[in-house]
């Protein structure tokens, strides 16, 4: 590598590690997903910054359901920012960056870490990918719209049920296939845990 060019990266490589959006919150595959994307790992923080209002008024406004973990506000924050990226970046670098974020949470199962206020499970990661590409595909055909109309389009497709969330009843409790409520104390520890995708397609 020319000198001039490493002593690019040493510097870009410098700014992530001292200003990426909660760096030291990261798991180690996001971290390393930084190292080896530096530049998309500095729009990755400029685009979550200008995004995260944009989400946080939805989750107040309650237009989809008030569920952070599982619901279609999960949904939408994941269709959302993985669109907003797309815009910007790479489809497969933000794919990438999907994963390593995924990974993490296994990590964090591990550790009984919670995310959102839940620990994570086999079939929240699988709902997370699936709606992970939902929105890399919409922030691949839609560019140039503000992120204002990102998030009016996410909304609507999420209420077309383009997006994937989990069954609850009224409550609020999960809910498996057959329409029975699922006490979570029964799944302690257990990486899978039988909810019920909804809109689900393989």
């Amino acid at each position: 590598m020319p000198l001039r060019f490493a002593f690019l990266y040493v510097f870009l490589l410098s700014f992530v590690l001292c200003n990426a959006q909660s760096y030291r919150s990261r798991s180690s595959f996001e971290k390393k997903w930084a190292i080896l994307h530096p530049f998309a790992a500095i729009k990755t923080r400029s685009i979550y910054k200008k995004i995260t209002p944009i989400y946080n008024e939805v989750k107040d406004s309650k237009k989809l359901d008030e569920f952070e973990n599982g619901g279609k506000l999960d949904a939408y924050r994941h269709v959302l920012y993985m669109a907003a990226f797309s815009q910007k970046i790479k489809p497969r670098k933000v794919k990438k960056l999907g994963v390593a974020h995924e990974k993490g949470n296994y990590k964090n199962f591990l550790n009984s870490v919670n995310e959102h206020g839940e620990i994570p499970d086999s079939l929240s990661t699988v709902m997370d990918l699936y709606n992970n590409s939902v929105g890399l595909e919409i922030g691949k055909i839609h560019k140039r719209i503000s992120y204002t109309d990102l998030s009016a389009l996410v909304i609507n497709e999420i209420i077309a049920e383009k997006a994937v969330y989990f069954k609850r009843d009224s409550l609020g409790n999960y809910l498996n296939c057959e329409g029975r409520t699922i006490d979570l104390k029964q799944f302690h520890k257990q990486w899978f845990v039988p909810k019920c995708m909804v809109n689900y397609k393989r």
